[in-house]
């Protein structure tokens, strides 16, 4: 069993790279930060042109037809960078269950459109003092005739004023727990009311999304009515595996950083990387990150192959990314010093995202049962 990169993936994840080295780095998420996405716009445009935006879009709509493992190298790179933007919830939560569950008509109108750059997708799951727990979807979608009337407020929406979509579970039927839920695609609108929220990682930006008596076609549903919680679960299984390579992207920067400065950095007449407490913490990234790294290559191997246990290998893989991220982020700052508490350095920029991550589309907690779960245990 081979899942490691090819030859080709390879290359072209040094394109890749070699575009966001042109492109300053984190320069993007400084400048978005500072509230100025015009550089963030650039470059995805540039990455659009690249084809990354069509890898896993099938020919007939315009992409190259690629699978899952296609999708790392651009993701790894996409976390190296601590880029902004939905490129993971388009490419690797929308696109997956439009192919799977989606119309000809949604088809053709989004995939179409996410392959040449133009359509984003967010997700509009969690809501005020709710969880990311399927009884805590309150929303309601009123099914009448031809139309969909949506109701309720969603909270925590992913960079929505970037979205040209949303992707938005609503609660179509008095059921509890995961039935009576369907899966709705919500195009941005004026008749949406959004605004702003707080966030730890300001590279992303969170949204409050309200719908007051908003009557969509029946037809921008996806999926089966009242069943969209297998759908949502489809979903999450491909984010996550994609997910973790941006994690170990992450984590590429934060060993990088953190060797070179042990390099640079003199104390008490010699580079503080002689000195066995760095040397043993900066190993320990390093082997963290490998172990991650073969956790996510496999993770989206078995999703793109339909494998047997890629419940197992998604949650194990996503789980161990994000812990050792947070681990990764915290002694780079540590091995930094003072500095590293600083907006000088990048450090802080990887403190913050992974945080955004640890409990991004579930909580650590609900992984653990996932992965136990389907382990039998």
């Amino acid at each position: 069993m081979d899942f490691s990169l090819n030859e080709e993936q390879e290359m072209f994840g040094g394109y890749v790279k070699k575009y966001f080295e042109d492109k300053g780095k984190t320069k993007a998420a400084r400048e978005f930060i500072k509230g100025n996405n015009e550089q963030y716009l650039s470059i995805f445009s540039g990455l659009a042109e690249l084809g990354c935006t069509g890898i896993n879009i099938p020919e007939n709509y315009g992409g190259m037809g690629l699978g899952a493992l296609d999708l790392v190298p651009v993701l790894e790179e996409w976390g190296r960078n601590v880029m902004p933007g939905l490129y993971l919830e388009t490419n690797a939560f929308a696109v997956p269950i439009l192919e799977k569950f989606g119309t000809e008509a949604q088809k053709e109108k989004y995939l179409t459109a996410i392959a040449e750059g133009t359509q984003t997708f967010s997700i509009a799951w969690l809501e005020p003092g709710g969880s990311y727990n399927p009884c805590d979807i309150k929303m309601t979608g009123r099914i009448e005739g031809d139309f969909i009337t949506l109701n309720g407020i969603k909270s925590l929406v992913p960079d929505a004023e970037l979205a040209t979509s949303f992707i938005v579970i609503v609660r179509t039927a008095e059921e509890k727990g995961e039935e009576g839920i369907s899966i709705v695609i919500l195009d941005q609108s004026e008749k949406i009311e959004l605004r702003r929220q707080r966030n730890i990682d300001e590279t992303r930006l969170l949204a409050e999304l309200t719908l007051k008596d908003l009557k969509i076609s029946k037809d921008q549903i996806i999926g089966p009515v009242h069943k969209g919680y297998e759908v949502l679960e489809e979903g999450l299984l491909a984010a996550n595996a994609a997910l973790a390579s941006i994690m170990v992207g992450g984590m590429t920067s934060i060993v990088e950083m953190a060797a070179e400065y042990a390099k640079i950095r003199i104390q008490f007449g010699q580079p503080i990387g002689r000195f066995q407490a760095i040397k043993h913490r900066i190993a320990d990234m390093k082997m963290n990150l490998e172990t991650a790294r073969s956790l996510a290559y496999y993770a989206n191997w078995a999703f793109e192959t339909a494998s047997e246990d890629r419940v197992q290998a998604i949650t194990t893989a996503r789980i161990f990314a994000s812990d050792a991220y947070n681990k990764a982020a915290a002694d780079n700052v540590q091995i930094h010093g003072g500095i590293g508490f600083t907006e000088e350095m990048d450090c802080h920029l990887y403190v913050k995202r992974a945080r955004f991550y640890e409990n991004y589309l579930g909580s650590t907690q609900s992984y653990y049962e996932k992965a136990a779960a389907a382990l039998g245990w």
